[in-house]
């Protein structure tokens, strides 16, 4: 009977969702209070699961997606993000445009949403496929490739950010492992991928694509943007900050910790959220008054990000209140002891159940959410389990197979001028790679760990 409420559950969100176009937070909503009373939750008690899952998802993820934004968006509008993958392309040259372009997106793409990152990066792929008389096409793969593995694996990014925490893992522990399944991961799903691609279809690279949707895009020149040393340490210092406390952790001991205001100082300067705010103080610098911008200026520019994110934050909240109930209604807890007595590794579990609500949903971010709430029960009390490798898990299964169902499909689509079908073989292929090389690593990884 779990099994089957949960199933009607995601039913009925995708029903709500694509047939009536319902808003997908008030429809989180809804069905998470119908998957409450039909799992037999006394009424006094949902709203309080609601409450208090939709809280505790943004208790803490508020505020590092707040500052990230910000962040995003300075680097964004000071030109940093264009330096950047300008800088990439004359290093790697022309005939290797691909890695540029991928390493780019991936530096890029850590401090930004998926779509956000996606409406930044686009413009300046058209304006390198103009340059070097290419089609866009030829680096839409790498750039989506770089961006989807940075939402998968990497914290500050909103996604493994958001994850590491409903989990309890070390957000450092996530980003130093995901950096080792994320590179070799977007660089096989990236440029090596790129040229099947082609060979299933062509038509496609000869497209000249279309982004008049995303309005006046300013295209910077060389003396309007700040050097690729500033802007690169600007995109990397929350990376840089919490890998520095990941390291310190493997040869400071608790003891030393507490005896030591420096090593205190670090710790704290290391915290996600402190991380990210010190990295949007310093892009207020770098990217703002460092070029002759005054304060009300930037303020703009950051209330903007804000305001962008308003939505997501509620669909993120929203579903954290349904991973909620599926604790407090004890689905999760049924389905742990479904599942007790098979040999399943929990990495593959987790990557499972992700990738299934993922297909379904269409939402990476509520696919994984969700998924948190179904593996927590499964893995409560079991020492020999790796958060971080769970989170990450989690994360590659969320990007599986993006298809009709994620807004993303079409933007890339109508962006690059693809028919359906081009979008499906290279779009859906590309994020199902993604999605099982991820996994592949994540298993290696763990034989070592």
């Amino acid at each position: 009977m779990p099994l089957l409420i949960i199933a009607l559950g995601v039913a009925a969100l995708l029903l709500l969702t694509i047939r009536y176009k319902l808003n997908t937070f008030v429809a989180l909503i809804i069905v998470s209070i119908g998957v409450a009373i039909a799992s037999g939750m006394p009424l006094h008690k949902i709203i309080g699961a609601v409450e208090g899952g939709f809280g505790s998802t943004l208790g803490h993820i508020g505020l590092i997606f707040g500052f990230g934004v910000m962040l995003g968006r300075l680097l964004a509008e000071a030109g940093g993000a264009q330096r950047i993958a300008l800088t990439m392309l004359r290093f790697f040259g022309r005939k290797h445009m691909e890695w540029a372009v991928v390493c780019s997106a991936f530096i890029v793409g850590i401090a930004l949403f998926f779509e956000v990152g996606l409406i930044l990066l686009i413009p300046i792929i058209f304006a390198i496929a103009r340059e070097a008389k290419t089609s866009p096409m030829t680096l839409c793969v790498p750039m989506l490739a770089g961006l989807l593995v940075a939402h998968c694996f990497l914290p500050p990014h909103p996604g493994p950010t958001v994850i590491a925490k409903e989990y309890g893992a070390d957000v450092g522990q996530v980003l130093l492992y995901g950096m080792i399944v994320g590179i070799p991961t977007f660089l096989l799903a990236g440029p090596a991928l790129n040229r099947l691609v082609k060979r299933l279809i062509p038509a496609a690279f000869e497209k000249a694509g279309d982004i008049t949707a995303l309005g006046s895009t300013k295209n910077f020149t060389d003396a309007e943007m700040p050097s690729f040393g500033i802007s690169f340490v600007t995109a990397m210092l929350p990376v840089i900050l919490m890998a520095l406390v990941t390291i310190l952790e493997f040869f400071v001991t608790e003891a030393q910790r507490d005896g030591s205001m420096f090593l205190e100082a670090v710790f704290f300067i290391g915290n996600s959220t402190t991380a990210m705010l010190v990295s949007m103080l310093f892009a207020l610098w770098s990217m703002g008054f460092a070029r002759g911008k005054e304060m009300p200026e930037l303020m703009k520019t950051c209330g903007a990000g804000i305001a962008g994110i308003a939505g997501l934050l509620l669909i993120i909240g929203g579903g954290g209140a349904f991973k909620q109930v599926l604790i407090d209604s004890g689905a999760g807890a049924y389905i742990a002891q479904l599942v007790s007595g098979e040999n399943i590794n929990p990495i593959i579990l987790a990557w499972g159940i992700a990738s299934l609500l993922r297909i379904c949903l269409g939402s990476a971010t509520v696919a994984a959410i969700s998924t948190a709430g179904l593996v927590i029960p499964m893995i409560e009390g079991n020492p020999a389990v790796n958060l971080a490798l769970i989170t990450l898990a989690t994360g590659a299964g969320s990007s599986i197979c993006s298809h009709v169902n994620d807004a993303s499909f079409w933007m890339i689509k109508e962006f690059f001028g693809l028919t359906t079908k081009e979008t499906i073989c290279s779009w859906t292929l590309m994020s199902t790679v993604v999605s099982v090389l991820g996994l592949v690593f994540l298993l290696i990884v763990d034989m070592f760990v």
